[in-house]
């Protein structure tokens, strides 16, 4: 046995190392690349680059005990069961562009299709099953893709909020390689285009308050309070952000992930009032409550932005929190109804038109949820 134990031990260790050689290049094309040469001289440069990363001025709290014991009250309805059926998308109405100047078509989490005085735009797209570098393994989606990505209407700019992998997809990236679109993107986060086959010319990255213009419509970076990685080494190697929209008549305001932080004042200051305020909702726990915003705090940041309507999302397409998954929208609801915000709940594929605001829509199953008083979530440093 003295002598049998050790093979068996060599040979579980081999093993293990195997798996995981296995495992890091089946995944390595996924993790994507980082920043170097003059991309990364000018992130150095940034106010935000600090000690050799990225950073929020208010420091991300962690309750890491929370966040462990947090599984054994999970919900019983984190996912559908059965999956949700979502009707398919017939993308020829949306060839026309809308006479309001605005129209969102929210397509699930933070994938929408956006139509603004002339331009079109999608934001942190998303059209593979898994969110995951590795193709059988990771958080699944509720409902396959309502619409074939090259079945949508010739897109001007793709906005990308941060490269967590439900917001940054590769597959869908390369799927754009010979579209004529620019991809608008925080500090160090086209060196993972790049790396997927994006023409540099066709990248535009920009730091906090830096903009760019696209047609009549000028693109702010705006300050999000969250983190970015792919790896597990490469923590917050590139910048994350929201973003406002600003025509000459219409304005949007796209979150991306966030905790609440207080320059969401100066943004609306500086940008608003915003028509629609796109704010995510979902995902959220109460160990973690500055890396995601939660629907209350929601709906507070909706009037620090000066949001005439809240269009919730981060929510009902994947499984990233402890929480049911009607649980966000529910929460949502309520708290805009005690502000009295307008609120709108489009079904995935819908499209919202902004001059035709229509009541809260009530699409998805009654499920069991926990309130705001049972599970709380508050950032810190307001």
């Amino acid at each position: 046995m003295r002598r049998v134990l050790p093979r068996i031990l060599k040979t579980l260790a081999l093993s293990l190392m195997l798996t995981f050689c296995v495992a890091l290049a089946v995944s390595w094309h996924g993790l994507g690349q980082g920043a170097s040469g003059e991309r990364l001289a000018k992130m150095r440069k940034s106010p935000q680059w600090r000690n050799g990363s990225f950073a929020n001025p208010q420091p991300l709290i962690n309750d890491a005990w929370l966040s462990l014991t947090g599984a054994f009250h999970a919900s019983d309805f984190g996912r559908p069961h059965p999956d949700v059926q979502m009707p398919d998308i017939d993308p020829k109405p949306l060839q026309a562009l809308p006479k309001s100047g605005l129209r969102v078509t929210w397509l699930g989490h933070s994938t929408s299709f956006i139509e603004i005085e002339g331009m079109r735009i999608l934001t942190d797209p998303v059209w593979s099953q898994r969110v995951s570098p590795i193709g059988n393994v990771g958080p699944t989606r509720f409902y396959p893709p309502q619409v074939n990505l090259g079945d949508l209407p010739d897109i001007d700019a793709v906005l990308i909020s941060h490269d967590h992998y439900d917001h940054l997809d590769a597959p869908t990236i390369e799927a754009m390689k010979m579209w004529k679109n620019v991809f608008i993107v925080p500090l160090g986060v086209g060196a993972h285009l790049e790396y997927w086959g994006i023409d540099p010319s066709r990248i535009i990255e920009l730091d906090w308050w830096q903009s760019t213009q696209l047609g009549a419509v000028t693109v702010n970076c705006t300050p999000a309070r969250h983190a970015s990685g792919r790896s597990g080494v490469d923590k917050d190697k590139t910048l994350w952000a929201s973003y406002s929209l600003v025509g000459k008549h219409k304005r949007l305001f796209f979150s991306g992930d966030t905790g609440l932080f207080p320059a969401m004042t100066e943004i609306g200051t500086r940008f608003g009032p915003f028509d629609l305020a796109m704010i995510e909702i979902g995902q959220y726990d109460r160990a973690w409550p500055d890396w995601h915003i939660g629907p209350e705090q929601a709906v507070t940041a909706a009037k620090m932005l000066r949001g005439r309507a809240l269009l919730p999302m981060h929510w009902g397409l994947f499984k990233l929190a402890y929480h049911g998954w009607t649980e966000p929208v529910e929460r949502a609801l309520l708290a805009a109804n005690a502000n009295q915000l307008p609120i709108l709940t489009p079904q995935p594929g819908e499209s919202i038109d902004t001059m035709a605001q229509t009541p809260p829509k009530h699409w998805w199953p009654t499920t069991a949820w926990q309130t705001a008083a049972e599970h709380p979530v508050v950032s810190s440093g307001m």
